[in-house]
């Protein structure tokens, strides 16, 4: 019997000691005195509405301060989305390109690798024909 009689007295204690910790924190974040707020040990009716408003300003004002950053933060995705779309557009441009000037024996070439997995042979010069001779001609 005796624990149920502790359990309403701490938990009362620990709802006091929160709300003290809560209005020096919201007063501090808001720059308020800390007096304005100050609970007396009776916890009326008018100092929970004073903290009811000092905690819906602080909430406010955290609230305002998210969407700011929020919208900050979509302003640079989009600037980036747009240079991603136009160096999309560009890329897709030069592969077309190459796709048109390249021959059909490259194309078959770089087809093969794709399936292959390896990787393409671009810094490679173009094969010589045996026929030729590296030697000069007398």
């Amino acid at each position: 019997m005796k624990s149920q009689w502790c359990r309403p007295v701490a938990m009362d204690l620990g709802v006091y000691q929160l709300r003290h910790f809560s209005i020096s924190f919201l007063s501090s974040l808001l720059g308020t005195e800390n007096a304005s707020v100050r609970l007396d040990n009776s916890s009326s009716g008018a100092s929970v509405v004073a903290i009811d408003n000092k905690i819906e300003q602080a909430m406010d004002l955290v609230k305002s301060h998210l969407m700011y950053a929020v919208r900050e933060e979509v302003e640079v995705l989009k600037e980036q989305i747009k240079e991603l779309i136009e160096k999309n557009s560009q890329l897709e441009q030069e592969n077309n390109l190459l796709k048109t000037l390249a021959s059909p024996e490259q194309l078959a070439q770089f087809q093969a690798q794709l399936q292959t997995g390896s990787p393409p042979a671009a810094a490679q010069p173009p094969a010589q024909p045996a026929s030729q001779g590296s030697g000069p001609t007398a």
